[in-house]
């Protein structure tokens, strides 16, 4: 898992091009095509382009109004929403949702222990 913080005023889709070189992110050699589900929001070719060059698959459909559409695995977006459902159980811890903690690093602590939380005990 990687976590990228950003202000809340700013887009998400340059601080999701920053996502795929996290070191967490890292394509082992032996590996066969990893997939990465993305939001249309992320679906310019800027971030596709970075992310097949990091070696991993994007899996994103066109937004209604491009020019030249592309296939992609319609099975493998529809499994976007569990990533969705865990932001909205993470979304459930109150220190999460507010964001009290005002130093990045005691930010991602509370989150880290709120995914630990989530993954024992849902």
């Amino acid at each position: 898992v990687a976590f990228q913080l950003s202000s809340g005023q700013c887009h998400d889709a340059p601080q999701g091009r920053m996502l795929p070189g996290h070191p967490n992110l890292e394509k082992l050699p032996d590996q066969g095509n990893i997939f990465m589900a993305m939001d249309r929001g992320y679906e310019d070719d800027e971030t596709r382009r970075l992310v097949k060059y990091k070696g991993f698959e994007p899996v994103v459909p066109p937004k209604s109004n491009r020019l030249r559409s592309w296939e992609y695995y319609k099975e493998r977006y529809k499994r976007r929403n569990e990533v969705e459902r865990l932001f909205r159980r993470l979304k459930g811890f109150r220190r999460v949702c507010t964001r009290y903690d005002k130093p990045d690093i005691m930010f991602l602590n509370v989150l880290n222990l709120a995914l630990i939380n989530d993954a024992f005990f849902v």
